[in-house]
């Protein structure tokens, strides 16, 4: 019989059973292995620009929001107008960076940062569910598989969560993220976003926590791409009471998520030194401020390069024309604005292997 209660958080039961200790050695492996190349890449805008989207269009997807990064691309580059999904998608890339900049300026994880998180990814303030009848059913069924707390259990449940989210365990901290991520799952503690705003908690406390300095390993694509058992395993804990394979799912895809990462920061860096010799060698308006802005935005515009490096409009189109007149970006079009972009960054960043073993 499960002896599963949102009210008895966190679980008075062994957790760090052979498995899940030998399944944390090779996800803080990982980890540390990712937090060492992040720091090769001099300007973390980059990296954060640019996988914070492939994060949300993962995280999106799980939920059946499908969009295309082409699509999240070109809504940055001309927001009026795009279509309500990507606007949908882009943001909740602007939810996870409101996080991750409270996360870094107080050190805390707090209810308030979650709460301002959700409310940019769902655009309104509607704050927690104060509507009795919520349930979660199986898509393929329609069958009810769960029934989070009442609106009144809300409030105690999630200031509960937030006090565990700071309390000082000996647990480690990756088997806490997991713990963090069913409970607030569980709680459901949202009219929408909730799936979404539960993976922005997952990177933002590996950020509180110092396991990473900015918010780049993003589990969206693990789960998307393992769906059935995510949701398995988070049911297996509410039905059984059963936490190891829902610890062992969330390690493993810790320990995929930030291998996969690692490579892909791997090839980003050696493009970035390639345009950067390039650049550098055969022209005279080289600076870093534009190579940062050509990896920061894979597709940029005349404005933001304007801004970027402080030159005027007619001195930045010159620029991104004579490189896209030389091949080392793509100009293309968007209604009376053309637009450049990085076609080997957007190969990489487009064409990602599967999640592999």
């Amino acid at each position: 019989m499960s002896t599963y209660s949102l009210s008895r958080f966190p679980p008075h039961q062994p957790l760090e059973t052979d498995a899940v200790l030998r399944a944390l050695v090779q996800a803080h492996r990982y980890l540390a292995e990712l937090k060492g190349v992040a720091r090769t890449i001099p300007n973390e805008g980059l990296l954060i620009s640019t996988l914070s989207l492939q994060e949300a269009q993962s995280s999106s997807e799980i939920e059946n929001i499908i969009t295309t990064q082409d699509a999240l691309y070109r809504y940055q580059i001309q927001p009026q107008g795009a279509d309500p999904v990507s606007k949908e998608v882009a943001h909740y890339a602007e939810g996870l960076d409101v996080g991750f900049r409270q996360v870094r300026e107080s050190g805390l994880l707090s209810l308030n940062t979650i709460l301002d998180a959700q409310s940019m990814l769902e655009g309104n303030d509607a704050g927690f569910r104060k509507t009795p009848g919520t349930v979660l059913k199986n898509e393929s069924t329609g069958d009810v598989v769960y029934e989070p707390p009442a609106p009144n259990e809300i409030a105690p449940l999630m200031h509960r969560l937030e006090s565990f989210i700071h309390d000082t365990s000996e647990l480690d901290p990756l088997v806490r993220m997991a713990l963090i991520h069913h409970q607030f799952e569980s709680i459901h503690p949202f009219y929408d976003g909730n799936g979404r705003t539960g993976r922005i908690i997952n990177i933002l406390y590996l950020v509180k926590e110092g396991l990473l300095d900015t918010p780049i390993l993003y589990l969206s694509r693990y789960i998307s791409q393992t769906k059935a058992d995510y949701y398995r395993g988070l049911q297996q804990v509410r039905d059984e009471g059963d936490w190891e394979p829902w610890l062992l799912y969330l390690l493993q895809g810790v320990a995929l998520t930030a291998r996969h990462t690692t490579g892909l920061i791997e090839q980003i860096r050696a493009l970035l030194q390639l345009y950067k010799k390039r650049i550098r060698d055969d022209y005279k308006f080289y600076s870093q401020d534009l190579i940062n802005n050509i990896f920061r935005h894979p597709y940029t515009k005349v404005a933001f390069l304007e801004l970027d490096i402080g030159v005027s409009r007619a001195t930045a189109t010159r620029y991104l024309d004579v490189l896209a007149a030389d091949g080392i970006l793509l100009k293309q079009r968007l209604g009376r604005e053309n637009y450049y972009i990085n076609h080997a960054l957007v190969k990489l960043l487009f064409n990602l292997p599967e999640m592999g073993q």
